[in-house]
């Protein structure tokens, strides 16, 4: 398949990248020539979506969804995905369609000086990469913990005949996953040593990587067949569970109750708004990489609202499975509560310490016929007064508990499968539904890498193999820092820092050049020729102003944020053992700093490359010009003269 030329681009090219560049491309290459494509329009979107669809899904938007007003988040986002990610998902869709190269190739056909948006996205996926790997790792340490039975993380463990006490403070999970796990730092500054069993699970997830693509998108969307279908399989088989159990229906009830009066808050819909741009992986390139191996006449627009419709029900169907779950955990948290605060009335009965005005009219005999509303109204009146440290069981406060990230997948779902019947099964269904995530997004991550790259430089193409394993052993050591004992603040830092501004100032950029540098007529245009029908003209004004200033309103949302209230990290206390709210150290938010410089330098590099290039090129084609000069007829008659060339005189 050859990479088919944007319409008009002769009259758009100036004097100087024709020379120069178009030179520099013959000479360096590509392999369009040889360049792979889907067997099928269902590789494709297994492909697309896989790489969409990711951890993301599963505990960020229950999360963002359950803090935000519940049914009036779900709206939000919704309006913000049409108005904003879908237009810019096919933007991207288009661009990587119609030129037929990765990122890097796709911008500098627009325009030379705009290449280094393409490299940033390369440095932005090799920032995820290293840490999204990381999480693949945790999820494979877990897997291998899932066959035993009983779990290892459903009991404290015991020193002797004494319960471990950092334990015993916290719970069973909490405390694997901290201790057993990690074997975490307090804090950010105390490196500690390598985990030796995260140095071999990170091992196995890059070999795992690597091996599925090493041979490009034809070993890679063999592995999607299953990475990418299997998880919706454990999704649908936990939500039939989930619904099943007890306090479910409290719990997808309490996640979908709208509350309004969040729309009034900047807040909500700069998280709204991250959520969308994160979903359909704008910026990264993959979503470039994988379009360009279409053919040229393929309906990138249906696509776009086809994997984006996918992705957001997969987000709701990821809640409903999250929510059913937590909320049975949350009900038998509240039942034991009840039991053990009617197990302290009871004594206290007895013991004679009561006032007979005092004692409740509920049934000590049988604690799990006593309901939460009961209890709740009982205490509200006469708990306070009642001896014995009596606490009161809401189960709203058990649903905030460990529903974010890490804390949700690694602590909350693993203590609620401990309480299923056959507990083992379902953990091992869950974690390696969390590898199949992890893997079909490293996948699209590696391809935002290889497939820019590779298209690039004609080197790198012919030895495509060696190139990936070679990304692949050099992505694993530089992983190794995230395997330290304080390794999970580090990958907390990336995810939440590292990525977020590069990544919304590279789509500044894309929509940016797209829509005002080489026109958005002009890009419908070119859609029309490859679709055969023109898109509608409101996808002009949705790219020059709605995107793009929203864009920037959520770079300017952003950053303001991070100056208001200055970056933090969960750090874990051994000796409290609980999680503590600590701000970065200097020398951290210099890291941050570098790394979000480090991934935006190519766009001025490459701009001010491109015009000295430029530059020196018509200096030197003005030097050649200057070594021929034009000879008047007196400068003629006075070299025929010295020659003795001249005429005799008339």
């Amino acid at each position: 398949m050859e990479k088919q030329p944007l319409p008009g681009d002769v009259n758009h090219t100036t004097e100087s990248e024709l020379d120069g560049d178009a030179v520099e491309e013959n000479q360096e290459g590509s392999s369009e020539a040889t360049r792979a494509g889907w067997n099928s329009k269902l590789e494709y979107f297994l492909a697309q979506v896989g790489f969409s669809v990711g951890l993301g899904n599963v505990w960020r938007f229950p999360y963002l969804c359950h803090q935000n007003g519940g049914g009036a988040f779900l709206l939000l986002y919704v309006v913000l995905m049409l108005v904003v990610g879908i237009p810019l998902f096919f933007l991207e869709l288009a661009a990587g369609q119609a030129i037929r190269q990765g990122s890097i190739g796709v911008w500098r056909s627009i325009s030379p000086r705009l290449a280094g948006i393409g490299y940033s996205s390369c440095v932005v996926c090799f920032f995820v990469a290293l840490y999204y790997n990381v999480i693949l790792s945790w999820s494979i340490f877990y897997l291998g913990n899932s066959f035993q039975y009983p779990l290892p993380w459903e009991t404290c463990p015991r020193e002797g005949n004494i319960t471990v006490k950092e334990c015993e403070e916290s719970s069973p999970t909490s405390y694997f996953w901290y201790r057993k796990a990690l074997d975490i730092t307090d804090s950010i500054d105390e490196t500690g040593s390598f985990n030796p069993y995260m140095v071999g699970c990170l091992l196995a997830a890059w070999t795992i990587v690597c091996l599925g693509m090493f041979k490009g998108i034809k070993t890679s969307v063999k592995v999607m067949y299953f990475s990418s279908i299997f998880p919706y399989v454990v999704l649908f088989c936990f939500l039939v569970r989930g619904l099943l159990l007890e306090g479910a229906s409290e719990g997808i009830a309490y996640m979908f109750y709208p509350k309004l009066e969040i729309w009034a808050d900047v807040q909500v819909w700069r998280q709204a708004a991250t959520q969308v741009f994160f979903a359909l992986g704008l910026g990264f390139g993959s979503v470039i990489a994988y379009s360009s191996y279409n053919p040229k006449n393929n309906n990138c627009h249906r696509d776009a609202f086809t994997v984006s419709a996918i992705n957001f029900l997969t987000s709701v169907l990821a809640t409903l499975v999250v929510f059913a779950v937590l909320g049975f955990r949350a009900n038998q948290k509240v039942n034991d509560c009840i039991s053990s605060n009617l197990g302290k009335i009871k004594l206290q009965i007895l013991t004679g310490k009561v006032d007979n005005g005092l004692i409740p009219t509920l049934d000590f005999l049988h604690p799990s016929s006593v309901t939460v509303k009961g209890y709740n109204t009982w205490f509200n009146e006469s708990g306070n007064s009642f001896p014995g440290n009596l606490t009161a069981c809401h189960l709203e406060i058990e649903l905030k508990k460990g529903v974010e990230g890490t804390g949700l997948a690694f602590i909350a779902f693993t203590e609620a499968m401990s309480l299923l019947p056959g507990s083992p099964f379902w953990s091992a269904l869950f974690f390696l539904m969390l590898l199949n995530l992890g893997l079909s997004t490293m996948f699209g991550t590696m391809e935002g890498i290889l497939a820019p790259l590779t298209d690039r430089f004609k080197t790198l193409a012919n030895n495509k193999t060696k190139f990936t394993i070679f990304s692949c052993v050099v992505g694993f050591l530089l992983g190794l820092p995230f395997t330290q004992r304080c390794g999970n603040y580090f990958v907390l830092m990336f995810d939440d820092y590292s990525a977020t501004l590069p990544l919304i100032i590279v789509v500044v950029f894309e929509t940016f050049s797209v829509s005002w540098l080489y026109g958005a007529d002009r890009f419908l245009t070119d859609i029309e020729a490859m679709l055969g029908w023109r898109p509608s003209v409101i996808y002009k004004y949705l790219w020059k102003y709605i995107c793009l200033f929203a864009m920037l309103g959520l770079l300017g949302a952003t950053v303001i944020q991070m100056f208001i209230k200055p970056p933090t990290y969960l750090a874990w206390s051994r000796d409290e053992a609980t999680e503590k709210d600590l701000n970065y150290p200097g020398w951290a938010l210099a890291l941050l700093a570098l790394l979000i410089i480090f991934a935006m330098t190519p766009v001025p590099v490459a701009l001010i490359h491109t015009v000295l290039k430029s530059r020196l090129k018509k200096t030197s084609r003005d030097a050649e010009m200057g070594q021929y000069s034009i000879v008047n007829s007196s400068d003629m008659t006075e070299l025929d003269l010295n020659n003795g060339t001249a005429g005799a005189p008339s």
